[in-house]
């Protein structure tokens, strides 16, 4: 990933620039830096303790761009630009908050659409938002569009397809009709660094990190002149992605980026 544009952010889940994104370099956009409940936590604000949550009540008295403590689901929009100059959208996990991050973020930063999708794994922080990327595609009243395509594990389609069948159902049903609803292509990736994958242009190599002691969730490591490590809601590292990330394993880091899971 090329590095010729500094870190570009959304609000203080970063700190964005007056007019969003310029320049010609690839550029990390966070639309989301929060829990799975997003800041303010709603609780908070109906039901105030006395004294009151400072960070939940002063989230309501500063504008959501300008707010350290009004924080989306987090979520990760990678603007990178190939060597030849052409651009993808891709973005790390679409959840509860999506909607709003679009509204928020793309509109400021200039982002026109989404070309690939990946998932660190299928809780509800990382995926309900899948039903909203119809409203971020062309509209077809045949739904004849390219579909965007969408990276992640067999665990995740597997739960996803029981969240979200019609999402994942290819053919009608005899006298179904034909609704509006997203199009995606699914792409199942291994829960290994040693199995890559490229994701419109650019190369990711999987992170496997545990989230609590029972669930496995992945992080990502991408970036060719700037190598970044992505990894959200981690409680452990497994010994060989801590290798992978180390100066032994695939070389020094330009970016960590981490999550960490409450405990």
């Amino acid at each position: 990933m090329e590095n010729q544009n500094p870190l570009q952010n959304g609000a203080l889940e970063g700190a964005a620039g007056n007019g969003g994104r310029s320049g010609d370099g690839s550029a990390l956009i966070f639309l989301g830096t929060g829990c799975s409940s997003a800041v303010p936590n709603a609780m908070c604000l109906i039901q105030p303790s006395d004294p009151p949550c400072q960070v939940c009540s002063q989230s309501l008295s500063i504008p959501p761009d300008r707010n350290p403590n009004y924080r989306c689901n987090t979520s990760l929009l990678i603007d990178y630009c190939s060597s030849d100059g052409i651009r993808n959208y891709i973005i790390i996990d679409v959840g509860k908050t999506f909607r709003e991050q679009v509204l928020r973020w793309f509109t400021f930063h200039k982002i026109p659409r989404v070309d690939s999708i990946v998932l660190t794994h299928e809780h509800a922080d990382a995926i309900l938002g899948l039903d909203d990327i119809r409203a971020i595609q062309p509209h077809s009243p045949t739904n004849d569009i390219d579909p965007t395509a969408i990276y992640l594990t067999r665990h995740s389609m597997d739960s996803i397809a029981t969240k979200f069948p019609y999402l994942v159902q290819k053919k009608l049903r005899e006298g179904q009709e034909v609704r509006r609803v997203a199009q995606l292509d699914w792409k199942i990736i291994e829960e290994h660094y040693d199995k890559p994958f490229v994701a419109s242009g650019l190369k990711f190599f999987p992170l496997p990190v545990m989230h609590g002691e029972d669930y496995l969730c992945l992080g990502y490591l991408f970036g060719e002149k700037c190598k970044v490590a992505y990894i959200s809601d981690v409680s452990r590292f497994p010994s060989n992605t801590e290798y992978v990330i180390s100066k032994n394993g695939a070389g020094q880091l330009d970016l960590l980026i981490l999550d960490c899971l409450y405990k």
